[in-house]
């Protein structure tokens, strides 16, 4: 590889990694609104309809459908399904937002998967594939083949403004 694709490779590299997430968010309360609910406790299992909001410190996610998946009462795993469906969180260098046709949460690890049309923003610049898979706790992001999908990633890096 010549030297200005390593340096372009190199940017690219540096210039998708997300920044971390804020440390508070994990301690916050979990707030949810929907059109409407249904829990099943003994299945483990809630299912809330319709313009469903979720919050929990400086993240929002927004989906048309939200399955939760819980243990003793505790959630282990969402997923959003919407068309699309919409996450942001506040992070140490500013607000990221994504979006995908179905998002799947996991609560332990704090990995967000976007499946279908997924678009990651942070400021200007923009990742697109049908997958991307967000570590919320590390900020750092996989695409395409790295993140299991078949499409290729298409990254748009706006020049810094100095």
């Amino acid at each position: 590889m010549n030297r200005r694709a390593s340096i372009i490779v190199a940017a690219l590299m540096l210039s998708c990694a997300m920044a971390h997430a804020l440390e508070e968010d994990q301690n916050q309360p979990i707030e949810l609104s929907a059109d409407s609910a249904d829990l099943d406790e003994g299945k483990g299992l809630s299912i809330y309809r319709g313009d469903v909001d979720v919050r929990q410190g400086s993240m929002r996610l927004r989906a048309d459908v939200l399955t939760v998946y819980h243990s003793d009462r505790r959630p282990t795993r969402m997923v959003a399904e919407g068309q699309p469906a919409r996450f942001e969180q506040r992070t140490t260098d500013g607000l990221v937002k994504g979006q995908s046709r179905r998002l799947e949460y996991e609560m332990q690890n704090e990995n967000l998967q976007l499946i279908g049309d997924a678009v990651v923003y942070q400021g200007q610049d923009v990742m697109r594939s049908d997958r991307i898979t967000y570590d919320r706790v590390r900020g750092q992001v996989k695409a395409g083949a790295a993140a299991q999908g078949k499409q290729r990633v298409r990254i748009s890096i706006q020049p810094d403004s100095r």
